[in-house]
């Protein structure tokens, strides 16, 4: 019930949206490109990002590594609908809840060398859940790679403020308690854990490695 409510919530928050959300996000989502950088994807690689939206982040990563298989999800099918028009057969898409989904009977596969959570942990209401699930996804010596808001600490108070308070409106919270999560969830699965601060604390960027 819950991941049908909150599936509903997101269609009804992107209906609109999904038409102009890559043009307005590049000016605060930042270090989603960084991510795509430190990827250091081989041909063949299966990269997957869990809450895939518009499709952004995939076209980026294709670009930036040739040759890898790209594999997107989503709860939102509104999002889905920008995400299908955007990468076409270049990509293989499938509806489905960050914090359960089956790989193999939505993607045709048992598990990636690489995956992605961007700004995605700051919208899932079970995002530690969503966090470990993906872990357990990944191939033998694959990486989670995961930017999200940071703690906004070297920001001004006021601006801070507006911020959150702008934030909220879209259902977005940054998880100050990422750094902790990642590395419970490190430790207990084994995975090795490179953590980076943004400048400002605006964001957070983890990678864990199998």
């Amino acid at each position: 019930m819950a991941t049908t409510s909150h599936a509903a919530l997101m269609d009804e928050v992107y209906r609109g949206q999904r038409h102009i959300y890559d043009f307005t996000r590049k000016y605060y989502l930042f270090g989603r490109d960084t991510l795509i950088e430190g990827l250091a994807a081989a041909p063949e690689m299966r990269v997957l990002e869990v809450a895939c939206g518009t499709g952004r982040n995939l076209a980026k990563v294709g670009k930036a590594w040739p040759g890898v298989r790209l594999f997107g999800l989503d709860i939102s099918a509104e999002m889905l609908k920008s995400a299908r028009a955007a990468l076409g057969g270049e990509a293989r898409l499938g509806e489905g809840d960050a914090c359960s989904f089956d790989p193999q009977s939505l993607l045709g596969e048992p598990a990636f060398e690489r995956i992605v959570l961007s700004y995605s942990l700051s919208m899932i209401p079970d995002w530690q859940g969503a966090m470990d699930h993906a872990a357990g996804q990944l191939a033998t010596g694959g990486e989670l790679h995961v930017v999200d808001f940071g703690d906004l600490e070297g920001l001004p108070d006021p601006l801070q403020t507006l911020l959150r308070g702008w934030l909220a409106k879209f259902h977005v919270k940054p998880r100050t308690a990422l750094p902790a999560v990642a590395a419970r969830i490190a430790a207990a699965r084994g995975l090795s854990l490179e953590s980076r601060r943004g400048p400002l604390g605006y964001f957070q960027l983890h990678v864990l490695r199998a």
